[in-house]
């Protein structure tokens, strides 16, 4: 069991994303990271131990950027480490992930992306999944960020709760889940994905619970919501 969790508006994502990890540290705490969209780039933060590690490592650095993912994980595939740790990226580090469950075909989608160019860091199976995203995302002649994450889960067995996000594309986070728990907060002027509510409680009382196959696209000031056909779901907040 692992935490994931996600932020996007006007304010510095990071800090943001570092408490909100504190309220879910009881998912895992073998190792987490950041991933904060910035100008183009993604800066990424990650290693192993307790958040408190990661938070000692950042100390004053001043990251900048108001959107980004972050993870607490509790390790199923690949031994706790700096760089097993979320979020897992593309070979360029244009597209990074977060990621809650157990991708069950991750062996055969590794060998299927290493075939077409794919260059791995990691044996974890979250790997797989940028990787999966970053090859529908270029193989787009219009890329879209939405389908290339659609694409992939098309592809995936398992179970997971995902949160992703491009450099290319600063102003939005892709969340979609099967069989894990994810929530979707709505904030004034920011949004949010946790896959538990206590995370995100301290901004936002209002929350969607995703259903399966649902995919979430957060911006600043609205979220849109899609169901496995691609159709526009009503939001409803709980």
């Amino acid at each position: 069991m692992c935490g994931i969790t996600g932020y996007i508006g006007n304010e510095g994502a990071a800090p943001i994303l570092l408490r909100a990890l504190k309220k879910l540290e009881y998912r895992g705490y073998d190792s987490s990271g950041i991933a904060v969209l910035n100008n183009g780039s993604i800066i990424l933060r990650k290693m192993k131990g307790r958040i408190s590690a990661l938070e000692n490592a950042i100390g004053d650095e001043k990251i900048p950027g108001t959107a980004g993912i972050a993870h607490t994980r509790w390790a199923t595939h690949g031994e706790p480490s700096d760089i097993n740790a979320h979020p897992h990226t593309n070979e360029s580090g244009s597209i990074a992930v977060v990621h809650n469950g157990i991708i069950e075909n991750y062996a055969k989608l590794r060998l299927w992306l290493k075939e077409r160019g794919a260059a791995f860091r990691t044996n974890t199976d979250t790997e797989v999944a940028a990787h999966l995203i970053n090859y529908f995302y270029e193989k787009t002649p219009h890329p879209s960020l939405l389908d290339a994450v659609a694409k992939s889960v098309e592809k995936l067995e398992g179970s997971y709760a995902l949160g992703v996000v491009c450099a290319a594309l600063p102003d939005r986070i892709i969340a979609v889940r099967k069989d894990n728990p994810l929530v979707v907060g709505l904030g004034n002027g920011e949004n949010f994905i946790a896959s538990d509510v206590p995370a995100i409680l301290e901004y936002t009382r209002d929350v969607y619970f995703l259903n399966d196959g649902e995919i979430a696209v957060l911006y600043r000031d609205h979220v849109d919501i899609f169901n496995e056909q691609g159709e526009p779901v009503e939001i409803k907040p709980a």
